[in-house]
C-alpha cells in the first residue's frame, strides 16, 4: 500500500520534530478529500496534527521514525502498520475559534516556562532540591493563557499547549514574519491553531482513555 502523501516537505517536518520528542511515536495518517491529515501524541499528553496535500492510505498509524525514513529516501510504500499501538479519541471536527493569539507572545510563554525549568534544574528552588519532572509536570499544567468567549466560561490555556505549538515548529521560522495563532474549543477540548499546525489536549475532567483493542473513528 502507498503512503499517497503528496505534501512531502510538510509531512518530513512534523515527523521530524515529533521523533526528537519521542523517537518511539506513532502516528495515524486520516484522508479525505484529497489531504491527509497527520496526528500524534506527544510525550505530555496533548495531540498535534498537521494537514498535508495527497489522497493518503485513508486511515492507518504507523511508526512515525519508519515513515520519516520512506519519506526521507522518496519512497512511495507505507510502513508496516501499527494500528492498535493508536489509544487516543480525537477532538470533533467542528470547532469555534475564541480568540487569536500573537506568534510571539507564545514564544515568549514558551521560553519562559523553559528557562524557569532550567533555572531549578541547576539550583534547586529556594535552595533545596527539586525533581526536575515534578518541575516540569507543574509548569506544563501551568495556566498560561486565559481567554473569554462572547458567551460561555473563560478558556484556560496550559502550557501543554503552548510547548506543543511552540516546539513542533507550527509557529513558523523564528526569523519570520508576525504570524497569529487562535484558540479554539470543540466539545470538551482546547487548542491552538497555528499556521503550521494544530495542538489539543481534552480538559482534564472530559479525558477519555481507550483499550489496546479500539480503533476510533472520530
Amino acid at each position: 500500500m502507498s503512503h499517497g502523501l503528496l505534501g512531502v516537505p510538510d509531512a518530513g517536518a512534523f515527523l521530524a520534530r515529533l521523533t526528537r520528542l519521542d523517537p518511539a511515536a506513532p502516528v495515524r495518517l486520516r484522508s479525505a478529500g484529497g489531504r491527509t491529515t497527520l496526528w500524534a501524541q506527544l510525550p505530555w499528553g496533548v495531540l498535534v496534527t498537521r494537514e498535508v496535500a495527497g489522497p493518503g492510505p485513508g486511515d492507518a498509524t504507523v511508526s512515525a521514525a519508519a515513515l520519516l525514513d520512506v519519506l526521507a529516501s522518496g519512497g512511495e510504500e507505507l510502513p508496516e502498520r501499527r494500528d492498535t499501538q493508536w489509544r487516543w479519541p480525537l477532538p470533533p471536527a467542528a470547532s469555534q475559534a475564541i480568540e487569536s493569539v500573537s506568534g510571539a507572545e507564545l514564544s515568549r510563554l514558551a521560553a519562559a516556562a523553559a528557562g524557569t525549568l532550567r533555572e531549578i534544574a541547576a539550583g534547586g528552588m529556594s535552595g533545596r532540591a527539586v525533581g526536575q519532572r515534578a518541575v516540569r509536570d507543574a509548569l506544563l499544567d501551568h495556566v498560561a493563557l486565559v481567554v473569554t468567549p462572547e458567551r460561555g466560561e473563560p478558556v484556560r490555556v496550559s502550557q501543554r499547549l503552548v510547548q506543543a505549538v511552540a516546539r513542533m515548529g507550527f509557529l513558523g521560522p523564528r526569523d519570520g514574519g508576525p504570524v497569529q495563532a487562535r484558540v479554539r474549543t470543540a466539545g470538551g477540548w482546547v487548542g491552538i491553531s497555528a499556521p503550521y499546525g494544530v495542538a489539543w489536549r481534552q480538559s482534564a475532567h472530559n479525558l477519555t482513555v481507550l483499550t489496546r483493542s479500539s480503533h476510533p473513528n472520530g
